[in-house]
């Protein structure tokens, strides 16, 4: 494992997948902006449009994992959908099967704390296979063992797909939009959420390291 001690002296080295998405985005701008943060390392397919001297990029298809240079931290915010991954093996292979390599890579270079999106609903036993994928990425990033495990579960995500080069989707629109009028109506934890406010309140929950698992549920991720 890697030297806490060091680490408190040196900063945090940090490891991040998925820093191109939606959530990734928001993450690597805390972790850019964060003085406790000495390393970020980004891992996958495509590098982060902007350039920081603390910032690193490992090029990754995510199903062979080189070995990482030695973390405290690992957030990793990967995620498709069945319709723009073009299947349900092809949905779960990111969203299952690169997320538990990702954590098991980090974890073999020294990271004690893990901080994965997943998504509100996730459930192993779950007849909806969106649901079900999630639940089991879940239950077997558990069996790791992670000192420290965080599992974010965002509700309806918001945020400008556009500077992604990915189109709106109605949904969204209109969830947000349902969402705002009922708002005084709706349990928190079904309103949908900023992509930074996800962001902030996991690496938050990730930089405390609480031993043992740790879920965020919606309502718990909006600010107050």
């Amino acid at each position: 494992m890697a030297d806490e001690n060091t680490a408190a002296h040196s900063g945090q080295r940090v490891l991040l997948a998925g820093a191109t998405g939606l959530v990734g985005r928001e993450l690597l701008k805390l972790l850019l902006a964060d003085d406790d943060v000495a390393q970020v390392h980004t891992l996958g397919r495509s590098a982060p449009t902007q350039a920081h001297p603390k910032l690193t990029h490992h090029p990754s298809d995510l199903r062979r994992i080189a070995a990482l240079p030695p973390l405290d931290a690992a957030l990793i915010a990967l995620g498709t959908t069945i319709k723009i991954a073009g299947s349900q093996a092809a949905f779960r292979a990111i969203d299952h099967d690169a997320v538990l390599a990702v954590a098991q890579a980090a974890q073999l270079a020294g990271a004690a704390r893990v901080g994965v999106v997943s998504a509100m609903g996730a459930d192993a036993q779950s007849r909806l296979f969106y649901n079900r994928v999630k639940g089991e990425t879940e239950a077997d990033l558990a069996q790791l063992g992670l000192p420290c495990l965080v599992i974010a579960r965002p509700s309806l995500l918001l945020g400008d797909r556009s500077a992604l080069n990915q189109p709106g989707r109605r949904g969204e629109s209109l969830g947000a939009v349902v969402s705002a009028l009922l708002k005084p109506l709706m349990p928190a934890n079904y309103r949908a959420i900023c992509a930074e406010d996800v962001a902030a309140a996991l690496w938050r929950s990730v930089k405390q390291g609480v031993p043992g698992r740790t879920v965020l549920l919606s309502g718990q991720m909006q600010p107050h």
